[in-house]
């Protein structure tokens, strides 16, 4: 699959990787391969992330991420349901910070040594990923490109996508701002 990646997406890849390894991670995530995507400049995706004022908004964005890292990954959807039935996620996680210090939840930020000098890919960033094809192949495109990587993390339920979502950058929204009404005519790749 990975042949088919354009340069710039190829470049979002490698991207993330390096955004895990700076930030310590054990593995690569979907949060990774946005921060990523909103580094590149000069494509069709930054293009869409500009109209849609992702890009003045990426510190806003951030900080969603880092809560959601809090929250142990939940999603405000999860976060919600939770609290539907009388569960206070965020009274939780306040005593788990007590008990076992701040962004405990958030994962294991290791030391670890990489036999094979690379960092693993969650199972989340190898859907998005997967997801980009079916994206492309949607779109009867041959190649798999920044922008269909941008419309897979709207497209994969999580935490990535809620922020997304919360920043005005829904499947429709950036489906619109990347090809106007011609995207319209379009099915969502499942």
């Amino acid at each position: 699959m990975f042949e088919r990646f354009t340069k710039g997406a190829r470049a979002v890849v490698t991207g993330a990787v390096t955004h895990a390894e700076r930030s310590g991670a054990d593995s690569v995530t979907e949060e990774h391969l946005l921060l990523s995507l909103l580094d590149q400049e000069g494509s069709r995706a930054s293009f869409a992330v500009a109209a849609l004022g992702l890009a003045d908004r990426r510190a806003s964005m951030e900080t969603a991420l880092v809560e959601a890292r809090r929250r142990g990954g939940l999603t405000r959807a999860d976060t919600e349901a939770l609290a539907g039935i009388g569960i206070d996620v965020s009274e939780i996680v306040a005593r788990v910070e007590d008990a076992h210090g701040e962004g405990v939840l958030a994962g294991a930020l290791g030391n670890r040594r990489w036999r094979t000098g690379r960092r693993p890919f969650t199972s989340g960033a190898k859907s998005t990923l997967e997801k980009s094809l079916r994206v492309a192949l949607g779109r009867r495109d041959r190649f798999i490109g920044e922008e269909h990587l941008l419309l897979a993390l709207t497209a994969c339920p999580g935490v990535v996508a809620d922020v997304l979502a919360e920043h005005g950058a829904t499947y429709a929204t950036v489906e619109r701002a990347l090809y106007g009404d011609e995207g319209k005519g379009q099915a969502r790749a499942s």
